[in-house]
């Protein structure tokens, strides 16, 4: 059996670079080979827009050291299929495709409208918090 892959939501890798706590301890897993990443374009276009915005204050080049970061260690996969679960925020819907087409085991989010779904073909959505100890 390979490693567990995981989707991360865009709020739980700017948490990774903006504060310390249980998403950037989960980073780490993936940091140092424990889990597989799993992202897509759609994903990264997503990181790259919300890392500019004003209240993260991060600096440029941050905002480089981020994506780099996340495109070296990373799965990318080419999403197939368009979902429309999620009708309140369509965006998030994205993470439901990219997990799909990674075959993840789990997406990793502090978003509401992923968190309720709990589960979505058989890939897992929890917090970072439910993850980690899921790994204990």
């Amino acid at each position: 059996m390979g490693k567990t892959k995981v989707v991360l939501d865009t709020n739980i890798i700017i948490s990774v670079f903006g504060w310390s706590g249980k998403p950037r301890k989960i980073f780490e897993l993936a940091l140092n080979d424990k889990i597989e990443l799993i992202t897509s374009p759609q994903l990264i276009s997503e990181l790259k827009r919300v890392s500019d915005y004003p209240r993260f204050d991060f600096s440029n080049e941050l905002k480089k050291e981020i994506i780099d970061l996340i495109l070296e260690i990373s799965t990318i996969v080419t999403t197939k299929t368009r979902i429309n679960i999620i009708k309140d925020d369509p965006s998030d819907n994205r993470l439901l495709e990219t997990a799909l087409c990674g075959n993840a085991d789990f997406i990793i989010t502090g978003d509401k409208h992923l968190l309720n779904l709990k589960e979505y073909r058989g890939i897992k959505i929890l917090t970072a918090a439910e993850f980690l100890e899921l790994l204990k």
